[in-house]
C-alpha cells in the first residue's frame, strides 16, 4: 500500500485545470423495455491523439436485467486530502454503480486496465435495504471519510429517502448518515461545502413516485420535489429547509462551487408548473460566518417552446408549449461557467 496521495487527486481546482485530460470516460449503457438485455458499463476512448478515439473499447454487462443505472462514482478522490480527515493513501480505484430500479450495487476494479473493469463485489438489493434501510440508490460521491450515497425512499418504496454511508476500502455498508432529519422526505443528489461542514441535499421522488415514469397526476399536483435541504455535515442532521416554490418541480443536480473559501452553489429545476419553463437557482449563504443562514434565488430561467397543441400529448397541450426539461447542469473548474443540459429541442 502506498502512503504517497494518488496522482490524480488535486489539492485545489487550479491544479486539477493544469494537469494532463483523462483518456478514458465511464459511461452508463442503458436498455430500455423488457427486452432481457442487462445494463452495462461501456469504456469510450478520449483521447484525440489515440487510433481509436471516441470508440467504445470496452464492455461489461451487469447481473440482472432491471438495475436502471444512474450516478455513479468513485471509491475516492481529492476529498482524501481534507485536513479534517486525511486518506492519504487511498487510490482512485473502484467504480461504485447503484441501480435504482434493482437497489444493487456493483463494485468495478479497474486494476487490470481502464479498458477491462471488472465487477469484484456485488450488493444486492435484500443487503442494501436490511443494512441502510433504503431502497433505489440513487448518487455516489467519495467522502473525506468514505463513500456516501443517496437513495430515492425508505424499504416500502416511500419516503423518507436519504443518505447512506460505505466503507471504502472493504465496501460494507455502514447504514443510514442521518441522525436528525427534520422535515426531509424527498431525496435526489447531494454535494457539499467541506470547508463550511455543509451538505446540500436536493429532491426528486420516492421510488413508488418515478418508478413508471412520470406520473401526470403526481405532477399537476405538485408532488415531486421542490426544495433544498442544509445539513451539518459533521454533526449529521438538518439545519434549514429552502422552498422554490410548489410550482417548482423535480429539484435536481446540485453543482457547488469548487472553490473551498466560497459559499454558493447552482442547482437545476425541471419544470415550473405555471408556464412549463426551467431553470437554474444559487443557492447562497446570506451572511459571512458560519452561523449565517442560507438563502436561494433564481438566476437563470429557459422558456418553454410554443407549439401547436395537435402536435402535443394530452398533458401539454393545454399550455400550447413544448417545456426545455433540464437533465443537468455541470460547472467548470474555476467556478466561472455554468453548462446546462436541455432535452427538448430549442
Amino acid at each position: 500500500m502506498s502512503l504517497m496521495p494518488d496522482p490524480t487527486f488535486y489539492p485545489s481546482p487550479g491544479m486539477a485545470m493544469k494537469a494532463a485530460p483523462e483518456h478514458i470516460a465511464y459511461v452508463s449503457l442503458l436498455n430500455v423495455g423488457k427486452n432481457w438485455k442487462r445494463d452495462a458499463m461501456g469504456v469510450i476512448d478520449v483521447d484525440p491523439h489515440s487510433p481509436t478515439y471516441g470508440q467504445l473499447v470496452g464492455l461489461v454487462d451487469f447481473p440482472g436485467n432491471d438495475n436502471e443505472l444512474h450516478h455513479f462514482g468513485w471509491n475516492a478522490c481529492s476529498a482524501c486530502l481534507c485536513p479534517q480527515n486525511p486518506h492519504p493513501h487511498m487510490e482512485r480505484r473502484y467504480l461504485i454503480v447503484p441501480g435504482i430500479a434493482s437497489s444493487r450495487i456493483n463494485i468495478l476494479d479497474k486494476k487490470a486496465g481502464h479498458n477491462n473493469p471488472e465487477i469484484v463485489k456485488v450488493i444486492e438489493p435484500e443487503e442494501f435495504t436490511e443494512k441502510t434501510g433504503y431502497t433505489s440508490p440513487h448518487t455516489i460521491h467519495c467522502g473525506p471519510d468514505g463513500i456516501y450515497g443517496s437513495a430515492l425512499g425508505s424499504a416500502s418504496g416511500n419516503g423518507p429517502g436519504g443518505i447512506f454511508l460505505m466503507d471504502a476500502n472493504t465496501f460494507e455498508l455502514k447504514g443510514p448518515w442521518e441522525k436528525e432529519r427534520g422535515p426531509q422526505n424527498l431525496a435526489y443528489d447531494f454535494w457539499w461545502h467541506l470547508g463550511n461542514d455543509t451538505m446540500i441535499t436536493s429532491e426528486w421522488g420516492t421510488p413508488n413516485m418515478v418508478k413508471g415514469g412520470l406520473n401526470p397526476e403526481l405532477l399537476l399536483a405538485g408532488k415531486y420535489g421542490r426544495k433544498l435541504h442544509i445539513w451539518d455535515l459533521d454533526k449529521h442532521r438538518h439545519l434549514q429547509e429552502l422552498d422554490l416554490g410548489a410550482e417548482q418541480q423535480m429539484v435536481l443536480e446540485l453543482r457547488p462551487a469548487h472553490d473551498p473559501n466560497k459559499t454558493f452553489g447552482f442547482v437545476g429545476v425541471v419544470v415550473s408548473l405555471k408556464d412549463l419553463s426551467s431553470s437554474i437557482w444559487m443557492w447562497y449563504r446570506e451572511g459571512g460566518g458560519k452561523n449565517s443562514k442560507w438563502g436561494v434565488r433564481k438566476v437563470i430561467e429557459i422558456s418553454a417552446e410554443p407549439a401547436d397543441p395537435e402536435d402535443l400529448p394530452p398533458l401539454l397541450q393545454g399550455f400550447k408549449a413544448v417545456p426545455p426539461l433540464i437533465t443537468d447542469i455541470n460547472l467548470s473548474l474555476d467556478d466561472r461557467f455554468l453548462l446546462c443540459f436541455v432535452l427538448g429541442d430549442r
